[in-house]
């Protein structure tokens, strides 16, 4: 996987022998000797990954560290910190700095390279969501949400079959978090599955269980992909950790498990995860918004336009039917005129209603503009299209629309046409439309139906 990597040291020959190893390995290399050229770099040359060293005079890397999160356009680069420094009390520092991992010199290469290309992984993810968010304010779609709270209480679902390890952990977790523990992987499975959890420990060192056979089907299954999961694995196990970074494990904690280190991964992963929700809570409201009319809540003829080939298409190689309705409200400008555009936009939507129940599930019902309506019925032929359609006229006729303390009275006119070889959207929609012009021209508040 090539990615751009930032390399941060102050040491000319650590530059020099990190370049060379990150480019045997087909990364893209950009370095930068302090603190000022780093922060400078990771603005303006957009690398996918951050190695920092801590050591370095001036501004150390845990300030790098800071001001790299603390700034919209770098907090979502991911920053490994690499140091001499060992202590446990260090690696909490850097985690709380906003550094997504802590290596200790001298680094081993085989986990350096499969934590990067995790990372890296992880941020090709986030990129593409934060791209469509910009994509929906270029358009115009915004989409209010409210801020995260990171540190609110979290789902976390523990796999671990010794009981003293898992009391430890569990002791840690419930200081703020809810916390389960399963024995058995199957049933964790179906936890996450089923029930859901904001993150996931497991057991990488069991005897009874294959803790990354467990990492392997939580990412392979379309419900907990995105779950992030924290691997627990033996202290210089480079092997088996290389491998759980490879299957998709987001991080990892090495035995005898810190509590402080626990409680920091398990909140930068949380942050991560809630960071990325909130993305893709954007982009599902923001695209119901770009296929939805804001007014009447049906599909707009946006959606409509995209969609209406695909169910010709369909419906012809079947040899099925497909009728299609255009529904315009008769002297609606009157509407507007005499009680307001206010009470017109309760009419619009009072309209729709009624279409939307007077149709099935599959029938795709749309506001084409204005006062214009089209609904298409996917296998109704002709005759049971326009039933359909002298149903939801006479539904309009019969019932005023209330508005406040008045009952405007409103009818529609109906366009029927059914699909016939070689139809085109456009060639459809034609028919129908001439057919709810002949409507129009009879006297308004019909049923017209365009033979095939």
């Amino acid at each position: 996987m090539s990615a751009r990597v930032l390399v941060i040291d102050d040491a000319p020959t650590n530059l020099l022998v990190m370049t060379g190893k990150l480019t045997a390995e087909y990364f893209d290399v950009i370095t930068a000797s302090n603190g000022q050229a780093a922060l400078l770099a990771a603005e303006t040359q957009h690398p996918d990954v951050i190695l920092l060293d801590v050591m370095m005079p001036g501004m150390d890397g845990f300030e790098v560290c800071r001001r790299l999160k603390s700034n919209p356009k770098t907090h979502h680069l991911p920053v490994v910190m690499v140091t001499a420094l060992d202590q446990s009390s260090d690696r909490v520092l850097g985690l709380e700095a906003g550094a997504d991992d802590f290596l200790t010199k001298p680094v081993n290469d085989i986990a350096l390279m499969a934590r990067l290309r995790s990372l890296v992984r992880v941020k090709t993810m986030m990129d593409e969501l934060r791209l469509r968010e910009e994509t929906e304010f270029e358009m115009g779609v915004v989409v209010s949400s409210a801020k995260v709270e990171e540190m609110s209480a979290a789902n976390i679902l523990l796999v671990e079959d010794s009981k003293t390890a898992a009391k430890q952990i569990v002791g840690t977790l419930n200081k703020l978090h809810h916390s389960r523990i399963e024995t058995d992987p199957a049933v964790a499975l179906e936890i996450a599955k089923q029930q859901g959890a904001d993150l996931i420990i497991i057991s990488a060192t069991s005897d009874k269980f294959d803790g990354l056979r467990l990492c392997s089907q939580l990412r392979s299954d379309i419900e907990t992909r995105n779950l992030p999961i924290l691997v627990i694995i033996e202290e210089g196990d480079t092997p088996r950790l290389a491998r759980a970074l490879d299957i998709g494990a987001n991080d990892y904690l090495s035995r005898p498990v810190d509590q402080q280190e626990l409680s920091a991964r398990i909140k930068s992963q949380l942050k991560r995860k809630r960071y990325a929700d909130r993305l893709r809570e954007r982009l599902h409201v923001s695209v119901e918004l770009s296929v939805t009319d804001a007014l009447t809540g049906l599909f707009n003829r946006r959606f409509l336009s995209s969609h209406l080939n695909g169910l010709l298409r369909r419906s012809l190689g079947e040899n099925r039917p497909l009728s299609l309705v255009f529904i315009d409200l008769d002297f609606f400008k009157k509407v507007n005129d005499r009680h307001g555009h206010a009470a017109g936009d309760i009419v619009l939507r009072e309209i729709a209603l009624r279409i939307g129940r007077g149709i099935r599930g599959v029938d795709l019902a749309c506001r084409y503009g204005g006062e214009e309506f089209i609904v298409v019925m996917p296998g109704t032929d002709l005759v049971a299209a326009t039933h359909v359609s002298e149903r939801m006229r006479r539904q309009i006729e019969d019932c005023p629309v209330v508005v406040g303390d008045k009952a405007i009275s409103i009818t529609a006119s109906f366009g029927v046409t059914q699909a016939k070889p070689g139809d085109s959207q456009d060639s459809l929609i034609e028919r129908a439309d001439k057919a709810l012009y002949r409507a129009k021209r009879a006297g308004r508040n019909r049923v017209d139906a365009e033979p095939v």
